[in-house]
């Protein structure tokens, strides 16, 4: 023993000097002290015979040394030498030895690097085996537990990606998700364990498209980079992952604010990967594919050129035999496309054709990227057609974005973007030769988009857009499936994303004009009750999808057993939702998308019932039709194609009225319109406004009132106005020719209002509580934290006070009480309210659109958050209360539309300014006509006695403005 001592004494000096140069190699980074750190084990191990018990610790401290150098210089041989040092060392122990798990370990991580460089599946395969291995030697509670399970997760990891097992993921993400929660806070390891499930999660995300796993990508992402200070090693490294994951959820969602945080911390990245760092190229590859994207959203030129520069930079650092090059050829290629189609310089596109041929050879058969590569040199030779007209570029083209297509099977994210491209290719084709194979197959390869089996994406539905726009111009008689596929695809988007006010800008994209062009094409083709089901189902998306969460379950809970339960789950998932929303997307989006998974799980098993298997499908014109059970509904609509009415009545079949407008004179009306509300008040404002409401009368509702008096509905009865698009915008109640001995609208029927047939038939089954158990609440804010004061808002209050105190009990909320909690909570136990406050409409966030109270601003996100239940009537004695969204008039985000869709049975709202002496006037005259002699209240008569307070106004010397600025909407 004595012998084997004194033997080992000089192999442990060097040793010892060893490790000193490798600390000093830790801490001041210079070569040859990792070197010599080498050369001095080396030289200890050479001291000790080849069986000594030290000889495996200098193994294993010699191949720690050896890999750190494969890392820092990538020379094969180190990695090599490493591992066979390291399995010297775990010869020398019985396997139930605790010191094997660490090799086992170390073994392991080297093979899987030596995979990751040659490529040779049996490294990796035996990387799996030791890492479980090393598993089983680490039962719960050993200190090398969550050690061994990252390490093993990492292997999983990488044979997921090169066998494509989901098994083998989602066993990754398990041992992930265990290592995390044994690593917390302060853990050393937290970061890795933060980092490699972020990871997984996004290469699951990629493979199945579940959202969660990206949403929790991301929060991980930011949780990892949370422990990365600046000046941290792996600063770079996290805010580069979190960036990639922020871009592809742009991708899926389209959000521009994650686009946005993609390129800012893509920035961050490359600032700290300064030339010759060894992933600068990675950074400005990234940076480049952000800001090409966000030309392609926002046209930006300087966004492009920037990429543009960034992807030239990026191939210079990716010479030739450079693993990564196909990928900078390939977007350099894009961004000089992308300004080629906005500069029209054929150099760009020529080059573009050039890099994307080079990139294309370099992505050989069964290359995961040869389809992209396909594609996008299919799209160039397009671009060039379109420029020259040389058909051989067409052709290949065609040829391309086949073999591109038969890459994308049915399930690959990208298969409708090939089935798209294919398509518009062979339209084009068709177009020039009118070959009818051609045109057979552009429908065919759009026909397979109705049979999708995921829920759809942003391309998904801009395939479906494209197949409508197809078969419109070329006359096809799939043309109503496309339409109704897109709007099936429109309510799967819109359903994924109406969590949020945040998303509105995305919704907005989405919609765009696909319910009222689907309106104006199923009325061309002689179907006006599809008509009817299309723009209903594409309208009001964001509210239709919040009124889910307020759907009726009295039948549900009525069924049975079963159907009790599934009803109040679903109270409690639509009450989920309801706080969530419009919470900050950081916080919450993980437990949006549990929600959403939930939601329409428990959907799925409600149709499952007998009776219920059409539970909050889009509703068929047969249901739709129950909107005109007390009078007809008009919907007006202004599409590109034509502007069009349609009369709903109770029985018979809808009745078209064509209209002799089209959509730029409706819009060229809206926009004079709202230049004259901005001058009311003005001397001449009145004969202008008499000229416009003549045109409308004349337009657009005398064809209307015409219709309606040939389908025998009685003067005096009841009409409902459901426009779209610009129409929302304009005043139809008011229309009139306005001349003596001729009849105004009002003078013939009385006009409500409603956003969609839906509401309208809602409000009607809601269920009117005793008038004993009904109570009133006035709210008045005369003096808001900002905005002037309002003097005659406590007069105003008195009268209503006055007419309402006799028939029901009346309680009043002003001043100091008036606040956003005070009308919040009081929302919550009153059944009739009449709110006289100052309006703040918002044009361009309309959620942001709020009544003012004493201590600031109750939005219209408030107001959503809110579970109001039995509402009857909201009188909004404020300015501006139907004005919304300027972009997107259709969806009908404004005040009024916020309080029918919260559960108010009937509103009456203003168009524009009200005048404060005005308005106690028209309140007085109203309630005066609401409270009949029966001595109760009914908010089915609002609109009757708003049309009444008109009239007895007119008699009086008030601005005509003034007289039609409030309208009724609802029952």
């Amino acid at each position: 023993m004595a012998d084997n001592v004194a033997q080992f004494r000089p192999a442990l000096s060097l040793h010892n000097l060893a490790m000193a140069f490798y600390y000093k190699f830790d801490q001041q980074g210079v070569p040859s002290d990792l070197d010599k750190a080498i050369e001095l084990h080396r030289a200890a191990l050479h001291l000790l015979p080849p069986i000594d018990f030290n000889r495996p610790v200098l193994l294993n401290n010699l191949a720690i040394g050896l890999y750190r150098r494969f890392e820092q210089r990538g020379v094969p041989s180190d990695l090599d030498e490493a591992i066979e040092k390291t399995q010297a060392a775990l010869l020398f122990y019985p396997l139930d030895h605790s010191y094997p798990i660490g090799l086992l370990n170390n073994i392991a991580n080297g093979l899987r690097d030596r995979f990751r460089h040659r490529g040779v599946l049996s490294d990796l395969d035996e990387a799996i085996k030791l890492g479980r291995a090393a598993l089983l030697l680490c039962p719960p509670g050993h200190p090398d537990r969550s050690m061994s399970l990252n390490n093993l997760a990492l292997s999983l990891r990488e044979g997921f990606k090169q066998r494509g097992v989901p098994s083998d993921l989602d066993e990754a993400i398990k041992c992930d998700r265990v290592a995390l929660h044994l690593r917390p806070p302060n853990h050393p390891a937290r970061f890795d364990s933060f980092t490699n499930l972020s990871l997984g999660l996004r290469d699951r995300f990629e493979q199945r498209g579940v959202p969660s796993d990206l949403d929790e990508a991301i929060e991980l992402s930011r949780a990892a980079l949370l422990l990365c200070p600046p000046g941290h090693p792996d600063r770079s490294m996290s805010l580069h992952n979190l960036a990639i994951s922020l871009g592809e959820r742009f991708q899926q969602r389209g959000i521009p604010s994650d686009l946005d945080e993609a390129i800012e911390r893509n920035r961050a990245t490359l600032l700290l990967r300064p030339p010759g760092h060894p992933e600068r190229s990675s950074s400005l590859n990234n940076l480049a594919l952000s800001l090409a994207e966000r030309f392609t959203q926002r046209n930006v030129p300087s966004d492009l050129d920037e990429a543009i520069e960034h992807n030239r930079a990026a191939l210079l650092l990716r010479p030739h035999g450079h693993s990564n090059r196909s990928m900078s050829l390939n977007n350099l290629a894009t961004s000089l496309q992308d300004r080629f189609g906005q500069h029209g310089i054929m150099s760009d596109l020529d080059e573009a054709i050039e890099l994307h041929r080079a990139a294309l050879l370099l992505r050989p058969a069964g290359h995961s990227d040869r389809s992209m590569s396909l594609n996008n040199l299919a799209t160039s030779l397009q671009d060039r057609f379109g420029k020259h007209g040389i058909m051989s570029d067409l052709d290949v083209a065609i040829e391309l974005h086949r073999a591109a297509l038969l890459l994308r099977p049915a399930g690959h994210s990208d298969r409708s973007m090939s089935l798209n491209n294919l398509a518009l290719s062979l339209r084009h084709r068709f177009r020039q030769w009118g070959v009818q194979s051609d045109y057979d197959e552009v429908f065919s390869l759009y026909a397979q988009l109705s049979h999708l089996s995921h829920a759809a994406s942003r391309t998904d539905l801009i395939a479906a857009k494209s197949w409508a726009a197809s078969a419109h111009v070329l006359n096809h008689p799939s043309v109503l499936l496309a339409y109704q596929v897109a709007l099936k695809f429109l309510d799967q988007r819109v359903a994924l994303l109406s969590s949020s006010s945040h998303h509105f800008d995305v919704i907005r994209e989405a919609v765009s004009s696909l319910a009222t062009d689907a309106f104006s094409c199923s009325v061309r083709r002689g179907a006006p009750t599809t008509a009817v089901e299309l723009v209903e189902q594409g309208r009001a998306v964001f509210w239709t999808q919040l009124a889910r969460f307020s759907t009726p379950l009295d039948e549900l809970s009525g069924s049975g057993e079963i159907g009790t339960a599934l009803a109040e789950e679903f109270k409690q998932l639509s009450f989920g939702f309801r706080n969530a929303f419009d919470q900050s997307a950081e916080n919450h989006s993980p437990q949006i998308w549990q929600l959403n998974m939930q939601f329409d799980d428990v959907i799925t098993r409600i149709r499952m019932l007998p009776d219920f298997s059409c539970f909050l499908l889009p509703p068929l014109f047969s249901d739709l039709q129950k909107a005109a059970e007390h009078g007809p509904v008009i919907i007006l609509n202004a599409s590109q194609h034509s502007c069009d009415a349609l009369i709903i009545h109770r029985a018979e079949d809808p009745v078209h009225v064509p209209l002799d407008i089209t959509q730029a004179e409706v819009s060229e009306s809206c926009s004079e319109f709202q230049l004259l509300a901005e001058q009311f008040g003005s001397s001449d404002c009145q004969l202008k406004l008499v000229s416009m409401l003549r045109k409308l009368w004349n337009d657009i509702v005398d064809p209307v009132v015409q219709a309606l008096r040939e389908s025998n509905v009685c003067p005096g009865s009841r009409i409902w106005w459901c426009p779209t698009a610009e129409f929302t915008l304009l005043p139809l109640h008011a229309a009139g020719p306005y001349e003596k001995k001729k009849n105004n609208l009002s003078d013939i029927y009385i006009s409500s209002y409603t956003p969609t047939l839906v509401t309208l038939i809602r409000a009607r089954q809601q269920v009117s509580r005793d008038a004993s158990s009904q109570h009133f609440i006035a709210i008045g804010q005369a003096n808001p934290v900002k905005g002037k004061e309002l003097k005659c808002v406590a007069p105003e209050l008195a009268v209503v006070a006055q007419h309402v105190t006799p028939v029901v009990s009346f309680t009043l909320l002003e001043e100091g009480n008036a606040t956003v909690e005070g009308a919040l909570n009081a929302l919550n136990h009153y059944q009739w309210l009449h709110l006289a406050c100052h309006g703040m409409p918002h044009r361009t966030q309309p959620f942001q659109s709020s009544f003012a109270m004493r201590d600031g601003p109750l939005m219209i996100k408030d107001i959503i958050r809110s579970d109001w239940q039995n509402r009857e009537f909201a009188f909004l004695s404020a300015c501006h209360t139907t004005v919304g969204d300027e972009k997107s008039p259709d969806e009908s985000i404004h005040l009024a539309a916020a309080m029918q869709f919260c559960g108010f049975r009937s509103v009456i709202g203003s168009m524009w300014s009200v005048d404060d002496d005005v308005a106690r006037q028209f309140v007085s005259a109203f309630y005066g006509h609401l409270v009949d002699g029966s001595g109760s209240l009914n908010c089915t008569r609002a609109a009757i006695a708003l049309h009444k307070a008109v009239k007895s106004l007119r008699k009086i010397n008030i601005p005509l403005e003034q007289q039609i600025v409030l309208v009724h909407i609802g029952i």
